[in-house]
């Protein structure tokens, strides 16, 4: 082996001569990504969004909904619905069966008994054929109603 010193002559390497040293390599980067800053403990626990599902004016469904999330039927449904959330029935919707739901909201017809834990609102193109309990009730002018009511109460009776 050959090495060229500064006057460009060759010569050959002394027996304990080493190998010039290469320089360190550079430290690894730190690719972690930061996080934020600690949220303070007095700040309030994110709340789980609900989605909202919805049955499309064009479309006839026969069986039952349950689950958590937000309903919203704008076509015919034949069965009974029991969610933690919303059901929204929209005006030209006919719904037969039982509603079960924290916030019920009739713009169309439903055939079947309501429990709302919170409130109801019978909007002035809703029609209800059937027994109805809640926190709340919110009747507008135009709406029908053939059944009884209960709302008001903090026990249901």
């Amino acid at each position: 082996m050959l090495f060229r010193d500064n006057a460009a002559k060759d010569t050959a390497p002394e027996n304990n001569a080493r190998p010039p040293e290469r320089p360190a390599p550079p430290p690894p980067v730190n690719r972690e990504p930061v996080s934020a800053a600690p949220v303070p403990s007095s700040a309030a626990p994110p709340t789980k969004v609900l989605k909202e599902s919805v049955l499309s004016a064009e479309l006839t469904i026969e069986g039952k909904i349950e689950g958590a999330g937000h309903v919203r039927i704008a076509g015919r449904f034949k069965g009974d619905v029991h969610v933690q959330g919303n059901v929204t029935i929209e005006q030209g919707a006919v719904v037969t069966g039982e509603v079960k739901a924290e916030i019920v909201i009739i713009a169309g017809q439903l055939d079947g008994n309501v429990d709302a834990s919170m409130r109801v609102e019978l909007l002035s193109s809703g029609l209800l054929n059937g027994d109805l309990k809640a926190g709340s009730l919110t009747v507008a002018a135009g709406s029908r109603m053939r059944g009884r009511a209960e709302f008001g109460w903090n026990e249901k009776v």
